[in-house]
């Protein structure tokens, strides 16, 4: 089955080959559809919580997951219908919370194209590389699609103030959106969090600090002000949205392989909630009737220096405790405890999954060889799971016949980059011969 090719932030897609107009771009975040949520749920005890109301973690300090009538959305939407919709992450709303259009705050989120990484799917000796390139959507990151999610869901609920805590990207996704809609938003950052996405943040709005600490310090920060400064806590799992929003990632893929999911997706894990989003998000089509019982071996993918999901996966432990001494080039995965982390365990282990790191040498030599072989600009984040499919490839995980999605997070523009120090003096010959063999 040929994939999808979307044309991210374009007038056309393509499916399999036949282009199209992309018409009526605002139909899905303007026009009202039904809504199917009966309920919030805690992820670690199943109590039931009243949904349209404000809530963080459940009374046993869990996440909680939203819960919804899928018969009711098995008769409402069908797939002939959904595939007459406008390609955004909205076209799905008969499976996301938002009550009324009105709250739908949106920057254009475009359904993110499937890239396919050939050279480098040889050279591993693996059957089919798919790269779904989340660095296309607003603001430059997968965040985009939590916080678009949980930012119109406080606004459907009243909220007026939020904070959280960032390595970088969520913060700036933050404050786009809760901009867009007029909320105050607050953001701290670990004080190594690359200059340009503190001053990003800063740009869209939000009023930012550099802390002396790690995402885990700043979290404490944002928790400890909830009652002098009044704001939502929207920290990663500390609210029910966020995974609805990613949960649009599984959505969206298995849409764009013809509702088929792949043999293995190999995710960046930091806090986990897109790997817990689409885990939950193939139960809900599985559930509908659109995709059958198979489901992707799901990889939590970590860096060496922040690796706690991958040491509590070996050890056989359903949480994972603190990482002490957290540090890698891939700051957005530098999480050193994580609130979901049985979910995330759960998902890998109930899809024979597994979890692997990598260190950073082999993150920046994975990020320099996909974009030497195939053209494919990674993040840190991004090339940590080239560098982890190597290392599956090198132990039998994947194979000849696999295909395999990986997630590029987000745009590598927002890093460091590789200095170049080769000039030319215009007024002096050529050297031709040096110049080829540079």
């Amino acid at each position: 089955m040929d994939c999808f090719a979307v044309l991210a932030m374009s007038s056309v897609f393509s499916i399999n080959g036949e282009t199209r107009a992309m018409t009526g771009f605002n139909e899905n975040t303007t026009t009202e559809r039904p809504t199917f949520v009966t309920h919030l749920e805690c992820s670690m005890t199943g109590k039931r919580y009243q949904a349209d109301r404000l809530h963080g973690l459940s009374e046993a300090g869990k996440p909680l997951l939203v819960r919804y009538d899928l018969d009711g959305v098995a008769a409402a939407l069908s797939k002939e219908e959904l595939a007459t919709r406008p390609w955004d992450m909205w076209r799905y709303r008969e499976l996301l919370p938002v009550r009324r259009a009105e709250n739908i705050v949106s920057l254009g989120e475009p359904v993110t194209p499937l890239v396919a990484l050939p050279a480098c799917a040889r050279e591993l000796g693996v059957g089919e590389i798919l790269v779904k390139d989340e660095s296309r959507l607003p603001t430059g990151s997968f965040k985009a699609r939590g916080l678009a999610l949980a930012v119109a869901m406080a606004k459907e609920l009243g909220v007026t103030r939020m904070a959280m805590p960032t390595n970088g990207n969520a913060g700036a996704a933050l404050a786009a959106y809760a901009s867009r809609c007029g909320i105050e938003s607050f953001v701290f950052c670990p004080d190594d969090t690359p200059d340009v996405n503190v001053r990003e943040i800063a740009l869209q709005g939000a009023k930012v600090w550099k802390v002396n600490g790690l995402i885990n310090d700043c979290g404490k920060i944002v928790g400890d002000g909830k009652d002098a400064m009044g704001w939502f806590d929207i920290s990663t799992l500390k609210e029910p949205y966020r995974i609805e929003g990613k949960k649009t990632m599984g959505l969206e893929l298995a849409e764009q392989l013809g509702w088929e999911t792949p043999d293995a997706i190999f995710y960046p894990t930091g806090g986990g909630t897109g790997l817990i989003g689409m885990w939950k998000a193939f139960a809900e089509l599985e559930n509908i009737g659109w995709i059958g019982p198979r489901r992707p071996h799901m990889v939590a993918v970590q860096a060496a220096g922040c690796a706690p999901i991958v040491r509590a996966w070996e050890q056989g432990a359903e949480h994972a405790e603190l990482w002490e001494g957290a540090h890698t080039v891939a700051a957005g995965i530098r999480v050193p405890v994580a609130i979901g982390d049985f979910l995330i365990l759960r998902a890998v282990r109930d899809s024979a999954g597994y979890a692997l790191a990598a260190p950073d040498e082999e993150i920046v030599a994975a990020q320099a060889e996909v974009a030497r072989r195939d053209g494919l600009l990674m993040g840190p984040e991004g090339a940590t799971t080239f560098a982890a499919l190597r290392r599956a490839a090198q132990k039998g995980l994947v194979g000849k016949t696999s295909r395999v999605v990986l997630f590029n997070c987000g745009t590598a523009l927002k890093y460091p980059m590789p200095a170049v120090s080769r000039t030319l003096d215009r007024h002096q010959p050529i050297d031709w011969a040096a110049l080829a063999g540079a």
